[in-house]
């Protein structure tokens, strides 16, 4: 007899306790759920695992609720159902504004963000899932790791690669490369931009060989093509 594969739910709630008590209850109603206790954890989890469903709190080591929300909304549609001890207005919007799809108030009844997670995951049901990507970018670190390895990068390479996977699909010139390298700017040329690319897909391609990434467009520049 088969049976469907069970609902992953990503827990990322800091305080062990709190997280326990979510998990023990998710696993009860018949989700798979898996803990995280750090923003940057997550967004590198969510990026490579693909949960179905996310649990996320607001106040989080490495990088807040916010943080990983926006990150998140760059490569994923997951439901997202924020977790917070603030209740003011304007921070309630900020959350839903930043790509929360629900949100509870510290303290909740564990049976509510249940209820809230079955029915983030039912309006979701035929929606378009997550689909895993290979990088994760840390903008506070200046690290982007490819496949789970951090990339040797410079400052430069850095900040061209951020640019470009924010936009995949978009074709960047290598002015608009140039400008997005900053006060970095006066140290390098727009022709120095190939070389700068020849190396990225280099150091991409020395953890995945064969990887083709960023393409070159004739007389236009570069586009970055997401992994199949």
């Amino acid at each position: 007899m088969n049976t469907a594969p069970l609902s992953r739910v990503l827990v990322v709630e800091d305080d062990r306790k709190i997280s326990e008590l979510l998990l023990n209850y998710l696993r009860a109603a018949g989700y798979e759920a898996t803990p995280v206790f750090d923003g940057r954890e997550a967004v590198q989890h969510i990026s490579q695992s693909a949960p179905d469903a996310v649990i996320l709190d607001w106040m989080l080591p490495g990088l807040d609720g916010l943080g990983v929300c926006k990150a998140v909304r760059a490569f994923s549609d997951v439901p997202i159902l924020m977790l917070t001890a603030r209740v003011d207005e304007l921070d309630r919007l900020l959350g839903l504004d930043t790509g929360a799809d629900d949100y509870v108030c510290k303290p909740f009844a564990p049976r509510e963000v249940v209820a809230r997670i079955r029915a983030l995951l039912r309006r979701a049901d035929g929606r378009v899932k997550t689909v895993p990507r290979p990088w994760v970018v840390e903008d506070a670190s200046f690290r982007i790791s490819w496949l789970g390895q951090w990339l040797a990068l410079t400052r430069i390479e850095f900040m061209m690669f951020r640019t470009l996977l924010a936009r995949p699909g978009r074709v960047f010139s290598r002015d608009q490369l140039l400008a997005s390298v900053h006060d970095s700017q006066k140290d390098i040329s727009d022709r120095a931009i190939d070389t700068h690319i020849k190396n990225l897909r280099k150091k991409v391609q020395a953890i995945e060989p064969g990887r083709e990434c960023i393409a070159s467009v004739y007389g236009v520049g570069y586009r970055f093509d997401i992994p199949e």
